[in-house]
Formats: structure tokens, C-alpha cells, sequence
């Protein structure tokens, strides 16, 4: 189980421009970016007791969440993921799906999942069943990703948080989103062993403190 730290803060467009440009410098924009961005979809799940959302918003140290997730609108390549937390320490597991299957999914059709073949899959399918989890709003936000391959690390600018409210019909691209409250810009860091520091220079924001956002809990903001 490998596990990476991540920073999270709440930072103004001025910020972003500046951390921007001393980025470009010295990082590489991830290869599946267009044009330096790309827009993401995720369908989080939650139980009837909204478990996923209390626990973080309790700031329990141990926690767990699933979500579906595509980029720019291309079904052709849906993952599913489970991040975990531990402290001040994340990880993620993840399957493919298809796009019948994510439908399935989100139709509650569900008893194929056991003989999938996939640990992640069938995890899901025994939370659905047993813990009554199921999914529970669209997450869609626009992101724009650095990589930089010492201490393997990902830095991101993630805006135009938008929420589903109640709907889950993940798939369909006409699917009616809002945005989720006031605006705000979202920057993480995440890496591995060690964060480098001509990293740690390129996003230091002064007076920015480490924050525990999170845009499932944002987009849950009416209801």
C-alpha cells in the first residue's frame, strides 16, 4: 500500500498566475492535458447516512470514498477509484470500466459485479450491497496538472467546481450542473518520499494555510 502526502490550499487567481508561470519554469504539463487543461466528471457514492460526507467533514483520520470519474467527455475510458486516508496520508486504488458497466452502475444493476475478475469492483458491489452505498451526486470541475518526476510530483490547479445536485446520470454530457457556491481555486501538491524544493518554492503562497477542501463535500452544498 503506498501512500503520498498531500497539500491542499484555497488560493486567489493572482496566485494561480504567479505559481503558473515559476511551474512552466521548471515542470512538465501532464501529457493528457489539451491545451494545459482538461475537464473532469466524477459520480461520488455515499450511503443513505451520508457516511462518506460525515466522516469528513468530522475530520476522522481513517476514511474512504468512491467515485466513477471520466475526462473531456470520453466514455471510452472510466475509471473507477477508492481513495483512502490516513492522517495527513493518501492513497488510491483504481479498475476499469466500461461505459455499459458504469450505466449498470448507476441503474443499480449490480450482480454482475461480483464475477468481474476485479478486487475493486467487487469491493464496491459488497458496500452496495451490504452498507447500502450508492451513488450520490456529479462532480464536474476544470483542472490543469504539472508533473515533475523527482519525489514523483503532481501539482494541480482545479476550478469551476460544479455540482449535480441530486442527479446521477453520470453519462449523459446534457446532464444540468451548477456551481458549487462561491467560486474558489483549488491548488494541490502530492508526492511520494520527498517533496523537492525547488517544488516547494514554485508554490509557496504566503498567508495560505494547508486546508482540508474537499469537492465532494462542496458540491454537497444543497443537500
Amino acid at each position: 500500500m503506498d501512500y503520498r502526502h498531500e497539500w491542499k490550499h484555497e488560493i486567489t487567481y493572482l496566485d494561480l498566475l504567479c505559481i503558473r508561470q515559476r511551474l512552466r519554469a521548471v515542470a512538465s504539463p501532464d501529457a493528457h492535458a489539451k491545451d494545459g487543461r482538461y475537464l473532469i466528471r466524477s459520480l461520488y457514492f455515499d450511503n443513505l447516512y451520508d457516511k462518506a460526507l460525515n466522516e469528513k467533514v468530522d475530520g476522522l483520520n481513517m476514511r474512504e470514498k468512491f467515485r466513477i470519474r471520466y475526462y473531456n467527455g470520453d466514455t471510452s475510458f472510466i475509471s473507477l477509484e477508492k481513495k483512502s486516508k490516513h492522517g495527513g496520508l493518501g492513497t488510491k486504488y483504481q479498475a476499469r470500466l466500461s461505459a455499459e458497466e458504469a450505466q449498470r452502475i448507476v441503474d443499480g444493476d449490480i450482480d454482475w459485479m461480483m464475477e468481474s475478475g476485479r478486487d475493486l469492483v467487487q469491493e464496491l458491489y459488497c458496500k452496495m450491497r451490504y452498507q447500502g452505498i450508492a451513488p450520490k451526486t456529479i462532480v464536474d470541475y476544470t483542472r490543469e496538472p504539472f508533473t515533475y518526476a523527482p519525489g514523483n510530483v503532481r501539482v494541480t490547479f482545479d476550478y469551476n467546481i460544479r455540482t449535480g445536485l441530486r442527479c446521477t446520470d453520470f453519462l449523459n454530457p446534457d446532464c444540468v450542473t451548477v456551481p458549487a457556491g462561491d467560486p474558489v481555486i483549488l491548488l494541490e501538491v502530492k508526492w511520494d518520499e520527498y517533496l523537492p524544493d525547488i517544488i516547494r518554492d514554485c508554490v509557496q503562497t504566503p498567508g495560505r494555510r494547508v486546508t482540508a477542501f474537499s469537492k465532494y463535500e462542496r458540491c454537497r452544498i444543497y443537500g
